[in-house]
């Protein structure tokens, strides 16, 4: 496989922020690294995604995936370098794929499989449709979140992937993490 879709080798606790979209992600991402003080890594679709939709008013297509998917990794492997102990990925590669297998009917991608599947994490943290919807350019699906949500966590289900689904605000969600994270 090509060496950008690779997740570097090392010692840290990767965790991932996994769910669909306007569900808390971000702020938990960055919130555990706080109190972890270590790396978060953002979300590279989202900066990805709106600099096309500012340039060309389109919005994600098959096309765009794998340097998504590059885009990820590529952070996840630099925030890696100097991180402590644990980094904190808000989403990763299998989102992508999750999203892709959504919204392309009959999706299929064997690098994008192979990406996913090579790919280690030690946990996923599952985020619940529990937040407020917070509109933007790039979210359309305000009255799917329930179907979007099943679909999230049936993809960990078939793949045997540790997960805990994490529910409330902000403070019941990093209180909720840090029973898990201590685990680990």
């Amino acid at each position: 496989m090509e060496k950008k879709l690779r997740q570097a080798k090392d010692e840290l606790i990767k965790i991932v922020l996994y769910g669909p979209e306007s569900t808390g992600k971000t702020s938990l991402a960055r919130a555990l690294a706080l109190e972890y003080n270590t790396k978060w890594v953002p979300e590279f679709a989202r900066d990805y995604l709106q600099d096309k939709y500012n340039t060309s008013a389109e919005i994600c297509e098959p096309e765009d995936l794998i340097p998504i998917a590059k885009g990820q990794l590529q952070s996840e492997n630099f925030k890696a370098r100097s991180a402590k102990q644990y980094v904190f990925c808000d989403t990763n590669v299998l989102q992508t794929l999750v999203y892709a297998k959504a919204y392309y009917k009959n999706f299929q991608d064997k690098i994008l499989e192979q990406c996913a599947e090579e790919c280690h994490y030690a946990h996923y943290f599952l985020t619940y449709i529990d937040t407020p919807w917070v509109e933007d350019d790039l979210r359309d699906k305000p009255h799917q979140r329930k179907s979007m949500f099943t679909i999230f966590e049936q993809e960990l289900i078939q793949r045997n992937l540790p997960y805990t689904i994490l529910k409330g605000d902000l403070k019941q969600r990093l209180y909720q993490a840090a029973s898990i994270i201590k685990t680990l």
